[in-house]
């Protein structure tokens, strides 16, 4: 049932909610600059929210419960958890991340999706 928060994170627990599970992920999308979906107590979505605050981004990070796991990984085109979505467009999961920072394209995408401040 639902998480309720817990360091920072937000719980999705989609049981009983007045919207579908994709409609609700789609939204969450759709509404945060940038957003991470994972499992509870995830070490990879963790790394993943240090090296976005180091950048000065700070995700919107949602905890999934077991039953609505494969609602957000479908949303991401099957990469499974965690993954992360900046502008409403699906990186991936850590490497994703790691891909585009090493290559210099993470700043400038969370600048154009307002997840980072100049």
């Amino acid at each position: 049932m639902a998480g309720g928060k817990r360091r920072g994170a937000a719980g999705l627990s989609i049981d009983g909610a007045e919207e579908a599970p994709e409609e609700r992920v789609g939204r969450l999308i759709r509404e945060n600059p940038a957003v991470i979906f994972s499992r509870r107590g995830c070490c990879m979505s963790h790394v993943m929210k240090r090296l976005l605050a180091a950048v000065g981004a700070h995700p919107a990070a949602i905890e999934l419960e077991e039953a609505d796991e494969e609602v957000a990984a479908a949303a991401a085109g099957g990469t499974g958890l965690p993954t992360l979505f900046v502008g409403g467009a699906a990186v991936g999961g850590l490497e994703g991340l790691m891909s585009l920072h090493l290559r210099g394209r993470l700043v400038p995408m969370l600048l154009e999706a307002g997840a980072v401040r100049c």
